[in-house]
């Protein structure tokens, strides 16, 4: 399998301009813990929550003695101050930003991020974002394995996968920034959170309503903060 095979292709972002409020409910509202930064379609830098932690606003920026501010990195200590101080995305966020193309092999993918201790990663095809694939959307893969059936590319299930993407886009598009599709031999496994047992069912059925799909295992979770309204 390769990232094109997992990797959640409705991107969530940002713009340069964005400001920290905004980052930050974005992050919120969409339940992720980072967002890329786009420009023009091209991707300029990634904002993560370990970003945002220390802020002036909070006091919760970084702290350092007389004898440190003499004779510490003075580079280290300007990036600090921006990552608290700053009020836009094109401040905060880290750059450059480490990607991988769509036809990567996943085992890549899971060494890239490992070895770059990050939880996720953006797609880029032709300088342009087309994708992300973060530590779950691996485990997601990963539990859609059968070891009684060959993981190498298969041309159905990528077609199939973008046959059912189109069609939660078309009918659930707000709901469709929250899910991820995996496909494996014809079954639809589909993970994400969701507000309600209503979206839940709604995205299945569009799944299950999708040409050539065999089964459909829902995996979505309903977020407990919405479910307990």
């Amino acid at each position: 399998m390769r990232a094109s095979d997992v990797m959640v292709t409705q991107v969530i972002t940002v713009g340069p301009d964005a400001t920290v409020q905004e980052i930050a409910n974005t992050l919120l509202s969409n339940r992720i813990s980072g967002v890329p930064v786009v420009d023009g379609g091209k991707l300029v830098g990634i904002v993560s929550e370990g970003d945002l932690m220390h802020r002036v606003e909070a006091g919760t920026e970084r702290q350092y003695s007389w004898w440190l501010k003499l004779v510490g990195d003075k580079g280290n200590m300007a990036r600090d101050f921006l990552k608290s101080h700053a009020i836009k995305a094109a401040d905060v966020m880290t750059k450059p930003v480490i990607t991988a193309p769509p036809d990567m092999p996943l085992g890549e993918v899971a060494s890239l991020l490992e070895k770059n201790r990050i939880k996720r990663v953006p797609i880029v095809a032709d300088g342009k974002l087309v994708g992300i694939i973060s530590r779950a959307n691996l485990l997601q893969a990963l539990a859609a394995l059968r070891r009684d059936i060959p993981h190498e590319g298969n041309i159905g299930d990528l077609e199939l996968r973008r046959r059912v993407q189109s069609e939660i886009r078309t009918n659930l598009r707000e709901s469709a920034l929250q899910i991820n599709v995996v496909v494996y031999d014809g079954t639809v496994e589909l993970w994400g959170a969701v507000e309600s047992q209503a979206e839940k069912d709604a995205l299945r059925v569009a799944a299950e309503l999708t040409p050539g799909v065999r089964g459909v295992e829902n995996y979505i979770a309903i977020s407990k903060a919405h479910a307990a309204i």
